[in-house]
């Protein structure tokens, strides 16, 4: 491949890689899906049962499809809120706030959250974005987790950067999967993220996930809490 050809396959990698590029990619499945379904329930008489069949299909395309749309919708609200105003927002603080409201979830579920954080991280950024980014993150979690599992919350200074990890022991797979609500939800959370100018990483072996999050920060923390949110 010539030098030119390689820096574009490398950019159409890149491209994949972004949340926006992979909805897109993933709302073309379903929609070529419901085009060639309704095409051959054209061709030919067919059977009452065979037109209710292919609306049923037609049903579960479409709805598919919703679903897709609204995490682009959602997507786009959040690269539309460049005008809102930001400030010095305490991302340990947005952390636990969230967690503390998802608590009777992971206690239905029989999952413990265990959280080590930093006593001060402090970001530039507007809150109610980042934590809706805490909010999703941390639900679709709980959602993709093994029942009576532990989900792990880590939030430190490293250098310059404030860095969250959460893990957790994957679940069973979703219906859907890679595109059930729960993993869109990761991946609108990403999106959020990375518009407030964050990096985003995922990384998973065996039954394990993780993702890490990380901002540059205002300042500093040195001195850590260890917390545990359940009694599970």
């Amino acid at each position: 491949m010539s030098g030119a050809g390689t820096q574009l396959a490398r950019g159409e990698a890149a491209l994949n890689r972004t949340p926006l590029a992979h909805l897109l990619h993933a709302l073309n499945q379903p929609l070529t899906g419901l085009q060639c379904s309704l095409e051959l329930a054209l061709v030919g008489s067919r059977s009452a049962e065979e037109y209710a069949r292919t609306m049923r299909e037609a049903l579960d395309l479409t709805g598919r499809m919703r679903v897709l749309v609204e995490a682009l919708r959602e997507i786009a609200d959040a690269e539309s809120s460049t005008g809102r105003e930001q400030s010095s927002v305490s991302l340990n603080d947005l952390l636990a706030t969230n967690a503390e409201e998802l608590l009777p979830v992971a206690e239905a579920l029989g999952i413990r959250l265990r959280a080590s954080f930093a006593a001060a991280l402090q970001v530039r950024g507007t809150s109610s974005l980042l934590s809706e980014v805490f909010f999703r993150l941390l639900d679709s979690a709980l959602s993709l987790a093994r029942p009576k599992s532990d989900l792990l919350i880590a939030a430190a200074a490293e250098q310059d950067s404030a860095v969250i990890r959460v893990g957790w022991s994957r679940g069973p797979v979703p219906e859907f999967s890679p595109f059930s609500r729960q993993e869109l939800g990761l991946l609108i959370a990403q999106a959020v993220w990375e518009h407030a100018g964050g990096v985003w990483n995922e990384a998973g072996r065996a039954n394990e996930h993780r993702c890490e999050l990380r901002m540059p920060l205002l300042m500093g923390a040195t001195e850590h809490q260890n917390r545990t949110f359940s009694k599970c």
